[in-house]
């Protein structure tokens, strides 16, 4: 029995191995990978793989693995990879699985400068792709730090900021928390619909040069061929729709496309190496293959793909809604239940100074009580001290006028007499003045008592005050609780070279074939995305290291400033008869 061959296949987000037979052919190997995973729209995708010579390949389905030009290892290995590029992600991408293969291998060529990305829509891209990691913003859950070890933005938009690590994750944090409510897996398309407007999205560049041997790039992508000059990739010059293209071949380095206006010359270029041609050769068949597909009636099994897709997001989102109704019910009881809370702390603390006052007004009380009782005892004091004095007078007065009498009686000396009469008469004065004195100080003692016993009264009604609203808050505290080449055969194999290769693109029974022509980006359409990027173009542009630019920050910056975008250039470079581009492509 013929041994297993060992081969470790690596997804955007996983790694598998497996085992398989050596007469296995590549599309047995590719639909064991793409079933594992689940993945249906396998139109897109194919094997990646590096050859004997370190170039860039694509298994062959159509050969068996072992027969293809594939490194020789105890464990082979391959990239399962987009080849293919829809032309609208939200309207073509079926299947979630598929649309996170797109998000992560885009999500990479822009992180790795692949696809040139302008600052501003790199932040917001960034904010898009935290969402689909962490879901929605949090403050309790993501707290300051939690991008630190994330890689968010491409290397060169960095460098031309005078911004430090926590300033450009500030500024996704802000952005990241715009997006609350919105479910992971429509940020990935989110982030997708921004990145499908990005000039250098889902082409693939090709070495060629024109018969002046100007040296230019072919760009293959899924609405046609374009013609760029050498030193600028965001701009095409000249483009073919597939519509245009009836046959396209090569023999050796030549490569020749026959346009569909037979009056117009044949479209020649010529790539450095065979291996070049190969790869252009793929690229268009397929391409051309899933541009026609587009604009026909979906398959039966595109179909039901669409509606079970449809079936399942109509289900998420209704689990998703009752979800959000439920956490926001939720967030309600618990604010409510805090509500009632605070109401319960205010009012055991307004019940707690009620008690302090009440303890307080009794502390009063009680001094209040304790007074009177003292200058009631003094008024006693002082009344028996009046009456003392008042017998005292009296037994003076009886003195006096025993003396009188005896005077009379006896008619002593009245020098004597005198002296003595004097003597008492002064006495008196004295005591009458002392009890007059004692008299307005009882009176003034009466006076204080009744000014106590008013204070009293006063006291004991504001106790009872006090005590009545006592228990309104009693009973209302005790209630308050309750988200580029082809496969490689030998480029210098004599028979391969002085072979033509070709293959028919027909372009017939389509709807609309110039359809996109008419497409405008995703920040036309929404303006409250063209809102964010100018807001975030504003504030990129104080921190901006001018000396840092790239030629491409200074094209991408041009075409801004004359109005471009992709699909305005798209319309212009269409523009005219097929011979008439022609003749601008010799003459670059």
């Amino acid at each position: 029995m013929p041994k297993m061959v060992n081969v470790r296949v690596t997804t955007m987000d996983a790694e598998l191995e497996f085992s398989f037979h050596p007469n296995t052919m590549g599309k047995q190997l590719f639909d064991q990978v793409v079933q594992t995973i689940g993945l249906r729209e396998v139109w897109y995708f194919g094997l990646q793989f590096h050859n004997s010579k370190g170039f860039i390949s694509w298994l062959n389905f159509d050969k068996k693995v072992m027969a293809q030009d594939v490194r020789k290892e105890s464990l082979l290995q391959f990239k399962l990879k987009a080849k293919f590029y829809p032309e609208d992600v939200a309207e073509e991408l079926i299947q979630d699985v598929t649309r996170k293969l797109f998000f992560l291998q885009v999500k990479e060529d822009i992180l790795s400068d692949e696809i040139y990305c302008p600052p501003e829509s790199a932040v917001l891209l960034a904010s898009y792709a935290v969402q689909a990691k962490y879901g929605q913003y949090t403050h309790s859950v993501h707290r300051p730090g939690y991008l630190s070890s994330e890689h968010l933005l491409p290397r060169r938009v960095v460098e031309q900021h005078k911004l430090s690590k926590e300033q450009w994750e500030e500024r996704i944090h802000v952005w990241h928390e715009e997006h609350r409510y919105m479910p992971k897996d429509e940020a990935m398309v989110e982030y997708l619909k921004i990145a499908q407007d990005l000039e250098m999205y889902g082409v693939n560049y090709c070495e060629i040069k024109n018969k002046k041997g100007t040296d230019l790039w072919l760009g293959v992508d899924a609405l046609g061929l374009n013609i760029y000059e050498k030193e600028d990739k965001l701009t095409p010059k000249i483009g073919f729709p597939w519509s245009e293209i009836r046959n396209v071949s090569f023999n050796d380095k030549k490569f020749i496309i026959k346009p569909l206006d037979k009056k117009a010359p044949d479209f020649v270029f010529y790539a450095p190496r065979l291996r070049v041609n190969k790869g252009i050769l793929q690229l268009c068949i397929g391409n051309h293959n899933l541009y026609m597909r587009r604009r026909k009636t979906d398959s039966i099994e595109v179909q039901q793909m669409k509606a079970q897709a449809k079936e399942e997001r109509l289900q998420k989102k209704m689990e998703r809604d009752q979800l959000e109704s439920e956490k926001k019910r939720r967030e309600t009881m618990e604010k409510e239940k805090e509500q009632m809370e605070r109401e319960k702390q205010e009012l055991m603390m307004k019940l707690y100074q009620y008690e302090e006052t009440t303890k307080r007004a009794e502390r009063e009380l009680q001094e209040q009580l304790d007074r009177a009782m003292m200058l009631e005892e003094e008024r006693r004091r002082v009344e028996q001290e009046a009456t003392r004095l008042e017998d005292e007078r009296m037994e003076a007065l009886i003195v006096k006028e025993e003396l009188i009498r005896q005077a009379e009686d006896q008619k002593k000396s009245q020098e004597q007499l005198a002296a003595e009469l004097e003597e008492y008469s002064t006495k008196i004065a004295l005591l009458e003045e002392a009890k007059r004195v004692k008299e307005e100080e009882a009176e003034s003692w009466q006076c204080k008592a009744k000014e106590v016993e008013e204070n009293l009264m006063k006291t004991k009604e504001e106790l009872q005050t006090v005590r009545t609203s006592n228990s309104i808050p009693a009973a209302a505290a005790s209630s308050s609780s309750s988200s580029s080449s082809s496969d490689s055969e030998s480029d210098h194999n004599h028979s391969e070279e002085n072979s033509t290769y070709s293959a028919e693109l027909l372009s017939q029974g389509i709807n609309d074939h110039r359809q996109e022509e008419e497409r405008r980006t995703e920040a036309e359409k929404n303006e409250r995305l063209a809102k964010q990027l100018l807001a975030l173009s504003s504030e990129l542009e104080q921190a901006r290291d001018d000396s840092k630019k790239t030629s491409l920050d200074r094209l991408h910056a041009e075409n801004v400033r004359d109005g471009r975008d992709k699909y305005k250039t798209l319309r212009q470079i269409r523009q005219g008869h097929t011979k008439q581009r022609i003749d601008e492509f010799e003459a670059l």
